[in-house]
């Protein structure tokens, strides 16, 4: 009887085993069934931007490794004797194309530029203007009347000496009064700074170098009244990104003009430098399938943004105004973001007087720089980002024969509370900044908060700023940046923040 009843429950043991199992199988099956339209739609996305990233290769590319620090590569092309030094972001970006890097695609149109190495650069040009080391802060065009006296107080007791004021906004309006073939015919001038003349006046007798911010290719104002120099798609639709912004077209050469005429009137109304942003392509929206024209098969973005920025430098440096360009952190050595937005740093150093990366530590993803959370080391993320420059422009000869400019990063001074980890920035935090800055070997600096609300005790006065500058140890040994490791996430839940000033809109309506 002991063993009939072992027996039976033996079995159902086992009947209940096989019924958990085949449960689990259907879970399992079921799961996988329900993940499909996702797969489908992250492999439709991801292939969409490979193709945009690589394009077929039209010289071979061939990578040989040098020991520069321990952490980068030498990148040349066949039949290029130009180098290109890279870290390890070369394999992903912040936007996460997981992908091997090719050359883009695109025959080489007769005349094209020559490598970067060989190119002549304004070679009859006699720079006579005055290079000035830029300690400065953003102003909004409603600051310049709003907010000018605190600021103006601010300059006056610290170290800063210079002020970027927004004169062709994120919106494409001219925030001035201002005449010009193209500016008339386009209609795009604005009248948010009543007296301009009242206002550099004012900011001269401060002693403040001034700076015109003048958005380049993010452009809804001119798309819209010029749609034949918006981006369009290959079905002939006006290109929007994510934010229902209209873009404009870097191989257009009225687009261009149209910047240079804006820039002669800065210099014209007493600036000392005009400070491109956006001087790139958009990073969302459907933007493989960008039809730009006839310059489409002949140029990659690189190339249409590089010619367009040397274009306007030939055409604005002889007027006696300094030419300064933002950049992304991340384009100093992913080629991949190169790629994607159009931006060659090293490039862009050879016809620029000032580059300017927004080295923000909230923008970069977690693990970048081999830092777990950048946000909240931010003297390490600097100092690894500025180093990287330097490596980067190290092809780029001091000895005056190029023109190669000089690197000001944008430093963060506002709290990034959209960021997972993330620290509160106060007077440490900037300092720690500025310190990293001038221990990369570098002396300009610009701070960065979209509502001007700037912490003045993270600075010193003109007198002791240059005391402690002077005095300041030597960093014992010389650091060097670690590989940058290939970020966990993106920061943001997921969404790259390309403009501060986005992020801090996005804060307050939700507030």
């Amino acid at each position: 009887m002991r063993s009939h009843i072992d027996i039976g429950e033996k079995k159902r043991r086992q009947r209940r085993l096989r019924l958990k199992l085949f449960q689990g199988l259907v879970v399992i099956i079921l799961a996988a069934i329900a993940m499909i339209p996702s797969y489908l739609l992250l492999k439709k996305r991801y292939i969409a931007q490979a193709k945009e990233i690589n394009k077929a290769a039209a010289t071979k590319q061939e990578t040989t490794t040098a020991n520069v620090d321990g952490n980068v590569e030498i990148t040349t092309l066949a039949g290029d004797k130009s180098a290109q030094i890279v870290t390890n972001t070369e394999m992903a970006g912040p936007y996460m194309y997981l992908c091997t890097p090719t050359p883009e695609g695109g025959k080489k149109p007769e005349g094209a530029a020559k490598s970067a190495d060989q190119e002549e650069f304004m070679p009859d040009f006699v720079d006579t203007r005055k290079h000035t080391v830029v300690k400065g802060v953003y102003m909004t065009s409603d600051g310049a009347t709003r907010n000018l006296d605190n600021i103006l107080e601010m300059i006056d007791n610290t170290e800063l000496n210079a002020i970027y004021v927004d004169i062709k906004d994120d919106d494409g309006r001219i925030t001035c009064e201002m005449h010009g073939e193209y500016i008339d015919k386009f209609g795009t001038s604005r009248n948010f700074i009543p007296d301009i003349n009242a206002f550099v006046k004012k900011c001269k007798e401060h002693n403040v170098y001034l700076i015109a911010r003048v958005v380049c290719f993010k452009d809804p104002l001119l798309a819209k009244n010029a749609p034949e120099l918006a981006i369009h798609h290959e079905d002939g639709t006006i290109y929007t990104d994510y934010a229902n912004i209209k873009w404009v077209n870097p191989g257009k050469k009225e687009v261009c003009d149209y910047l240079i005429e804006v820039a002669k009137n800065c210099y014209e109304l007493g600036f000392d430098e005009v400070n491109f942003d956006y001087m790139r392509f958009p990073t969302d929206g459907t933007i493989s399938d960008f039809d730009l024209g006839v310059e489409k098969d002949e140029r990659t973005k690189i190339e249409l943004v590089s010619a367009a920025m040397k274009y306007m430098c030939e055409e604005i440096k002889p007027i006696g105004i300094m030419v300064s360009g933002d950049v992304f952190g991340t384009v100093i050595s992913s080629s991949i973001d190169q790629k994607y937005v159009g931006q060659d740093f090293a490039q862009l150093c050879r016809y620029l007087d000032y580059i300017c990366p927004m080295v923000y530590p909230s923008h970069y993803g977690d693990g970048s720089y081999r830092i777990d959370y950048p946000d909240t080391e931010p003297y390490k993320l600097i100092l690894a980002s500025m180093l990287d420059a330097k490596n980067v422009l190290s092809v780029i000869p001091d000895d005056g024969s190029v023109n190669k400019a000089e690197v000001r990063p944008w430093l963060q001074d506002f709290t990034a509370t959209w960021v997972r980890h993330h620290i509160t920035y106060g007077p440490k935090e900037i300092r720690d900044q500025i310190n990293a800055t001038y221990d990369a070997g570098y002396q300009g600096w610009s701070l960065w908060n979209a509502a001007m609300r700037y912490t003045v005790s993270g600075l010193y006065t003109e007198e002791y700023a240059n005391e402690e500058y002077k005095n300041r140890p030597t960093p014992t040994p010389t650091p060097t940046p670690t590989p940058a490791a290939t970020p966990t996430k993106d920061p943001n839940r997921g969404e790259y923040i390309d403009s501060p000033w986005k992020a801090y809109k996005e804060t307050e309506e939700n507030r």
